[in-house]
């Protein structure tokens, strides 16, 4: 199983990556193959708009790191993306890498309809707020990223199996018993 990690927090010591890399090990405990991806290292021009690649199937844009990461998501069996809180939803940097990529994500029919392009496959989506419980999801904070990733991925056909949403990061970091559920998330693919 070819198992994905985008890390979209910016700390490289931060929850996030602390989630993921408990993920990611158990993940290569159990046999998998995993591609861990930090988003804030990556080169990606914003979206301009233009709609082209919709027809093209590519972007007009010159290569960058988004089209590489496209083709990362296509040989993937399972995504796992990581994602903090900003302002109720996922950090710019990771917006701005699914909006280059959108042609590849997803198709569009004569009539406009969309047409996922990674049905079949599953995801696995954490985000972790400053928030406390339970108004980090009450008041739409990890609920909010966590949301606004279920649309992208369900236009694009993937299947969320899990969701973590992890708040009140600024007190204390997260728990042993949390770290534990998302080993046995892994697990379960």
């Amino acid at each position: 199983m070819n198992v994905l990690l985008l890390n979209a927090s910016p700390r490289q010591k931060g929850n996030i990556s602390r989630i993921l890399g408990v993920m990611e090990e158990e993940a290569v405990k159990s046999g998998m193959q995993v591609t861990s991806v930090r988003v804030s290292d990556l080169r990606v021009c914003p979206c301009k708009g233009c709609m082209a690649c919709r027809s093209r199937l590519a972007c007009v844009l010159p290569e960058d790191d988004a089209q590489r990461v496209l083709r990362l998501i296509q040989a993937c069996d399972v995504l796992v993306i990581g994602a903090p809180c900003y302002w109720g939803n996922m950090p710019g940097e990771l917006k701005v890498l699914f909006d280059r990529m959108v042609y590849g994500m997803m198709g569009e029919s004569t009539r406009g309809i969309p047409l996922p392009l990674h049905r079949g496959k599953r995801s696995v989506l954490v985000s972790t707020s400053t928030t406390v419980y339970p108004f980090n999801i009450l008041f739409y904070q990890t609920r909010g990223v966590i949301r606004a990733l279920k649309e992208i991925l369900k236009w694009s056909g993937f299947k969320v199996v899990s969701t973590v949403e992890v708040g009140g990061t600024k007190q204390r970091p997260v728990s042993v018993k949390t770290l534990e559920r998302c080993r046995r998330i892994i697990r379960k693919l």
